[in-house]
């Protein structure tokens, strides 16, 4: 199994020999990898290390992963083990946050109905908590991050998929049976696209990368000339909303067309968003996040023809601290914040 490793911070370059009194393991497993990161009680990641995660095979074997992926950020580092607090996972789901059992995720076939979290408890002998990614990431964000010092946090990722999380006085709210903060699938058109879900017209379906990119192949199908056209080497499909980004920052008219439209159906949401919660502040993530982040302020300008609440500007809307680092940030949160707690 091919592993990597590599330090961070203060003493990046070299084996950490000096840690605080208290650190925690964020853990990230995506469908084909895992990553681990050693966070501190300030938020700061400080060690990464990242391994292949054998999703098809047996349910020892997924374990196997993580743990070869934990062990790879501990090696040889016994100050570091006597300073660990506990471990935080980040998964797909579906899965209960309240148990820390894997249910059954379609791009982790190896778990099903799986106890991870008291089986990753068991070998490091340390508190675990898992979770889902968006909601992990909200509280990293709300506690360390884009949201510290605010109470109530909305928090989205916008990306391949659109997933939010929400903080109600700094405490990941989960609704009655751990299903709530679906906001990417909040319809915003009832005769719109078809989303993945199912449903049709979702935020997700509407504002996620794929979603620019098919706006941007319907402009150029209708013979719009474009730079995105040379960017995909003529083929229009092969446009993606990374080619839409490039495209506008070099002043691209019909690219700026496609995110003046991603800005308006942004507006939309947040404004829903707002009427129905009203957070101190909403912070936005992922990399079509990353991509819309120069045009946050037009999103707020456009913010009270959606919004019934008319002091709807006065909430902030930010980029995320942890970029691609959310899923360590966020494991370890999760089991900052329980350890605090207990």
């Amino acid at each position: 199994m091919a592993t990597t490793a590599d330090s961070s911070g203060p003493s990046a370059g070299g084996v950490v020999n000096s840690w605080e009194r208290d650190s925690f393991i964020g853990v990230d497993i995506g469908g084909t990898k895992v990553a681990a990161g050693v966070v501190n009680d300030k938020g700061e990641i400080r060690r990464r290390s990242k391994s292949p995660m054998s999703t098809h095979e047996t349910a020892a074997e997924g374990v196997r992963s993580v743990v070869a992926t934990i062990d790879l950020v501990l090696e040889n580092d016994p100050e570091l083990k006597r300073s660990l607090r506990g471990i935080g996972i980040c998964s797909p789901g579906p899965l209960d946050p309240r148990t820390g059992v894997i249910i059954n995720p379609p791009n982790l076939p190896c778990w099903r109905n799986f106890p991870l979290a008291q089986e990753i408890g068991r070998i490091y002998g340390v508190p675990v908590k898992v979770d889902n990614d968006a909601n992990a990431a909200a509280l990293a964000e709300g506690i360390w991050g884009a949201g510290r010092g605010y109470q109530n946090v909305f928090f989205a990722i916008i990306g391949t998929g659109v997933g939010t999380g929400l903080l109600f006085d700094r405490a990941i709210y989960y609704g009655r049976t751990g299903a709530a903060a679906e906001g990417g699938h909040m319809s915003l058109d009832y005769k719109g696209p078809r989303c993945g879900c199912g449903k049709l017209g979702c935020a997700e379906a509407l504002l996620a990368g794929p979603a620019i990119a098919r706006r941007a192949q319907a402009k150029l199908a209708s013979d719009q000339k474009s730079a995105m056209l040379e960017l995909a080497g003529g083929n229009i499909d092969q446009v993606t909303s990374e080619m839409v980004g490039q495209a506008y920052s070099a002043g691209d008219a019909v690219a700026r067309e496609v995110l003046m439209e991603t800005v308006e159906l942004l507006a939309v949401w947040l404004g829903n968003i707002v009427d129905l919660l009203e957070p101190d502040v909403m912070i936005l993530g992922g990399g079509a996040s990353a991509m819309l982040q120069p045009l946050f302020g037009e999103v707020r300008d456009r913010l009270p023809r959606w919004c019934v609440n008319t002091r709807c500007q006065e909430i902030p809307i930010v980029g995320a601290n942890y970029g691609n680092d959310a899923g360590i940030a966020g494991g370890a949160a999760l089991v900052a914040q329980l350890v605090q707690q207990s």
